[in-house]
């Protein structure tokens, strides 16, 4: 009898917590002044979109954040930043779990999309190369490199992964876990490694 109240009380509080953090999520979104469509969150992410930023979200985006939602263990948090000038598209029906996204210029993550535990998308060095630059903030911030990300259809990205600026990674394809993917992949592969390289090609 103990047992079966500790669960049911349990199931009760874990559909309670995604109810709350849902609302607040959407809350969130709104005053950063993103579009977004129907969204669910099992905890909140951190979000910040800057002025001149834009955050675009399609239908049925699902959102996990912390360590009861994220299978891993993970008790991390989705984080999304965009900045002035930047766009961020997310498609529909895309699943993530503590994922970071940080867009300086245009990420464009398509429909059917799943993101796993802790993966990292950068469309931005942060930095520049040049190590005279980097002494100065102004100089350093100018002089940075920002290129496209896309994530096209139906692809699959495995827990832990690093995307880098000007990545194109094909429709169907998946990315194993830990894979730090510096180079387009096309279409229709799984590409593990780092840095990423096709290990198999799918066929449907």
């Amino acid at each position: 009898m103990i047992i079966f109240l500790f669960k049911g009380i349990r199931l009760f509080h874990h559909y309670a917590i995604f109810f709350i953090s849902t609302i607040f999520c959407r809350i969130k979104l709104w005053l950063n002044g993103a579009k977004f469509k129907s969204i669910k969150s099992f905890g909140v992410p951190f979000i910040h979109v800057s002025s001149k930023g834009q955050l675009v979200i399609g239908n049925n985006l699902t959102l996990n954040n912390g360590i009861r939602s994220c299978e891993s263990g993970n008790n991390g948090r989705c984080r999304f930043k965009v900045e002035n000038g930047a766009i961020l598209t997310i498609g529909d029906n895309v699943g993530m779990s503590a994922v970071t996204i940080s867009c300086q210029e245009n990420i464009i993550i398509k429909d059917n999309v799943t993101l796993g535990v802790g993966v990292h998308i950068y469309d931005t060095d942060f930095h520049s190369l040049n190590p005279k630059y980097r002494s100065n903030f102004i100089s350093d911030t100018n002089n940075k490199k920002t290129k496209q990300v896309i994530i096209q259809n139906n692809v699959f990205v495995g827990a832990h992964c690093v995307i880098l600026k000007g990545v194109n990674i094909g429709e169907n394809s998946v990315i194993g876990a830990g894979s730090i993917v510096s180079k387009s992949i096309p279409a229709n592969v799984i590409a593990a490694g780092n840095p990423c390289k096709i290990v198999k090609e799918l066929f449907f």
